[in-house]
């Protein structure tokens, strides 16, 4: 894209702004359900500032444009912003200012500055507005900005939402809700509002392709003792759902009456979680209604696979170690050949999972990095950006696949040829770490912090280090990116529970040579009783071959050697029936035994 086009898009946000007697917008990367990934109806910043990066934040004043992101898209951004007149600001770096201390420096006293209210947390809002007014800074919420300056914006997603079989879903749809109903009888509470699209989407046991590579739909859903309430636009619903809805006792009101509905909402109290509710929302609840702040049970409901589910999942990571096994063979035979390109596989790649039964699209967009672009950690080939593959280095690949039955994510780093020493050393201890987390027995109540060293003392003892989690939950048909759990540097109270799916993904970057990656997703699983009570393990449920060219075994320890050679075992013990000869020699020898 032309820099001084998105130059022109500030200039014609500013002379609004001008209009509205503002003195700058906050811009962030989220719909009005504050999801990790929108609809392009909603991809406000990306427009504004050319930075198409999942995560980030536009502040635009009268004179100056900043862009704040995270360390995954640091160089992504620098590149995209470069030429224009957006400034990058990096996050968590101890000479960044935060958005706060930006404005606090920029605005003058008595100042107002707009937002979007649908598009931040009522707590986002709250803290803003307690923050600016010991400046006498006020916030405005009502203005879109976007419906006026963005000529050509796509509309709002017309998809129809289709039912999500109980046969995979585990669950019915009033199960579910007779579950959430006991929740919120513990909690005392009348009513609850969703505003997550994961959570509606697995409560309701409902699908649809609103959001690029998650299947939900654009809704509200609003539970109370007696009534279920879907807020949807009503084109989205064919007979059939319409029937499986009234089925289950289900109203349908349209998707745009949702804060009407909520003013004159005559329950006695609500549970709202100010963190996953926009502040529209929020405020526009009933005075009437007390409303109760908290986490909104469907999360760790969601989190917890059943056994029909856990099933589901395990099948499709068979199906997906099947298609990653041909694409393997395929990419081991043409990289030689120097006509491929970090674009190409990725097409490839989906040919081979759009072969296997259940498959309904891939999970996020490929990561497919060659040599220097897999030190970028989210990187995202382009016709323009794209690198031929060559027989030396690493390909750092990272991918997934919806299926009916589980959502797959995985990484691998692949050596296509020679490789320096540098970059096996970084390999092997990626690997040390990935293995030191899959090992992991801990007691129940565990937090996912408290096993995060693990993942990260090998890099560590070397100087090295990684600023992203080590490890998500993952949905089941749904987000690839789920909640509540994590395994991460950063504090978080959920304790990993048994039925958890959560990925195990240490890396290390290094700018202009190499990144390297190992991922797999985890299993929490019962272990054994021991001192003060139940111990929980991981299982590794993805079916892979983990690239043994760059291992220094020198490295590793026996115990490390002995669980890798258990997984490969693993592996091919699972993935071989369904494979002909060649494909079955070839994973023969790439899960071979790695001697001491």
């Amino acid at each position: 894209m032309a820099k001084n086009i998105i130059n022109q898009r500030i200039t014609c946000l500013r002379e609004l702004l001008i209009e509205q007697g503002l003195a700058a917008f906050i811009i962030p990367s989220a719909d009005p359900h504050l999801s990790e990934y929108v609809s392009s109806h909603w991809k406000s910043r990306e427009w504004i500032s050319g930075f198409n990066g999942s995560a980030g934040t536009i502040v635009i004043t009268l004179n100056q444009a900043g862009l704040w992101t995270d360390s995954r898209y640091f160089l992504q951004a620098a590149e995209q912003l470069d030429g224009t007149c957006i400034d990058l600001y990096k996050e968590m770096l101890p000479q960044t200012p935060t958005i706060k201390e930006f404005l606090h420096d920029k605005i003058k006293e008595g100042s107002t500055i707009g937002i979007d209210g649908r598009l931040f947390s009522a707590n986002q809002v709250i803290e803003m507005q307690n923050s600016f007014s010991k400046m006498n800074i006020k916030i405005q919420t009502s203005l879109d900005p976007m419906e006026e300056i963005w000529k050509d914006r796509p509309p709002m997603p017309k998809a129809q939402a289709f039912i999500h079989d109980e046969v995979y879903a585990g669950k019915s749809c009033t199960e579910k809700i007779n579950l959430i109903r006991k929740e919120m009888k513990s909690k005392e509470v009348d009513g609850l509002f969703i505003s997550a699209l994961d959570e509606i989407a697995w409560c309701l046991n409902l699908r649809g392709s609103d959001v690029k590579c998650t299947p939900v739909i654009v809704s509200y859903l609003l539970i109370t003792k007696e009534d279920v309430i879907y807020f949807i636009s009503p084109d989205k619903l064919s007979p059939t759902v319409e029937a499986y809805l009234q089925t289950h006792s289900i109203s349908v009101y349209d998707y745009k009456s949702a804060s009407n509905y909520l003013s004159t909402l005559k329950i006695k109290s609500i549970l709202l979680d100010p963190n996953k509710t926009n502040y529209s929302i929020y405020s526009s609840v009933n005075p009437k209604c007390l409303i109760t702040q908290g986490e909104s049970p469907l999360c760790l409901l969601k989190a917890i696979k059943d056994e029909k589910q856990i099933l589901g999942i395990h099948n499709a990571m068979k199906r997906d170690g099947i298609a990653l096994v041909k694409f393997l063979i395929w990419l081991e035979k043409v990289v030689p050949s120097e006509l491929e390109t970090e674009v190409s596989i990725d097409k490839k790649l989906h040919e081979f999972r759009a072969q296997q039964d259940l498959y309904m699209g891939e999970s996020f967009d490929t990561i497919a990095g060659y040599k220097e672009h897999a030190a970028i950690v989210h990187y995202s080939a382009s016709e323009e950006s794209k690198a031929t593959l060559h027989s030396k280095g690493f390909l750092l690949l990272d991918s997934g696949a919806q299926y009916l039955d589980g959502t797959t994510d995985i990484t691998r780093t692949i050596a296509l040829g020679q490789l320096t020493t540098e970059e096996a050393r970084d390999y092997t201890l990626v690997l040390k770490g990935h293995i030191a987390l899959s090992m992991a027995k801990f007691p129940a109540g565990t937090r996912g912090v408290q096993l995060d060293v693990l993942a990260h003392m090998p890099l560590w003892n070397y100087g090295m280090n990684y600023l992203h989690g080590t490890g998500h939950g993952v949905g089941h048909f749904l987000s690839v990116h789920e909640g509540p759990q994590s395994i991460r540097m950063n504090e978080n109270p959920v304790i990993l529970q048994v039925g958890m799916v959560i990925s195990n993904e240490p890396g290390v970057y290094k700018s202009g040579s190499h990144g390297v990656r190992t991922e797999n997703l985890l299993l929490v699983c019962k272990d054994q009783e021991g001192m003060f009570g139940e111990y929980l393990k991981f299982e590794t449920i993805t079916l892979c071959p983990i690239c043994k060219k760059g291992i220094l075994k020198d490295l590793l320890t026996n115990d490390e050697i002995n669980w890798l050679n258990e997984y490969h075992q693993t592996v091919y013990k699972k993935l071989s029936p369904f494979l002909n000869n060649e494909e079955k020699e070839w994973l023969k020898e790439k899960t071979e035994e790695l001697s001491a």
